[in-house]
């Protein structure tokens, strides 16, 4: 395990990975969604995709205690019941595709995936029609398999719930409680196919702490009247974050 620190620290911008976490923590407790679209494009420019993937999991599982109480209270369980099991089904394949394909094309798909969902979020765009279970599972399959091929599982589920009419307290404990549910599939996943390195285990556990440490101050932070402005502030996050990561930057 030493070795494995070792290989962690030594992480090129490690520095700057643990502050994208800080920023990604203090989203996710304020919006409850958010982390993958800020953190896994700067993390693809200083890890393998798998690796990205990998710390993000781990890391996120870490948040379980904080967030997932008050969640499962709050949250619509069949609804979320619905899409999570067909998410775990598809997260799978979506794995499997990450583990052979080049990592330059999976950083552009990152990058285009966040930057459409961000234009939909900023467009406010609102669906007022009633979505069947049949649709619930569809949009539970697309983010499985999205989330294992590229980290972001929360797209869809997100545009679902953002461009409806729920409530930002429902909308954000059913979209906590989904994470965590798809957690476990893509980890169970991962440990089957022996993706989990050393280096990768370590750097979870370096980026845990700052993580679970922002995401309790973003959660006392959480005030659903201020709803307009911590959207906002997580968009601006976000789109920073999709800069940042672009491959046309690397140096």
């Amino acid at each position: 395990m030493p070795e494995a620190f070792g290989a962690a620290l030594a992480v090129p911008g490690l520095p700057f990975l643990i502050a994208v976490y800080l920023a990604a923590g203090l989203v996710r407790g304020f919006t409850g969604f958010g982390t993958a679209l800020i953190v896994m494009p700067v993390a693809t420019r200083a890890l393998p995709p798998v690796e990205a993937l990998v710390v993000l999991t781990l890391a996120d599982i870490a948040t379980w205690g904080t967030l997932g109480p008050r969640a499962v209270r709050q949250a619509d369980l069949p609804e979320v019941g619905i899409l999570s099991a067909a998410a775990v089904l598809a997260a799978p394949l979506g794995v499997a595709l990450l583990a052979v394909l080049d990592p330059i094309p999976i950083r552009w798909g990152i990058a285009g995936v966040a930057s459409v969902t961000l234009i939909a979020l900023l467009s406010g765009w609102r669906y007022h029609g009633t979505v069947t279970r049949p649709g619930l599972a569809g949009i539970g399959a697309a983010a499985g398999g999205l989330g294992g091929l590229t980290g972001l599982a929360g797209p869809p589920v997100m545009l679902f719930y953002l461009a409806g009419t729920a409530g930002a307290a429902r909308v954000r404990a059913n979209t906590i409680l989904f994470l965590m549910v798809l957690d476990i599939g893509v980890l169970g996943t991962l440990l089957l196919r022996d993706m989990i390195s050393g280096r990768a285990l370590a750097l979870s556990l370096l980026v845990a702490v700052p993580y679970v440490l922002a995401l309790l101050i973003g959660q006392r932070l959480f005030t659903p009247t201020r709803e307009r402005f911590y959207r906002w502030l997580a968009y601006a996050i976000i789109a920073l974050s999709i800069l940042a990561g672009l491959p046309l930057f690397d140096s």
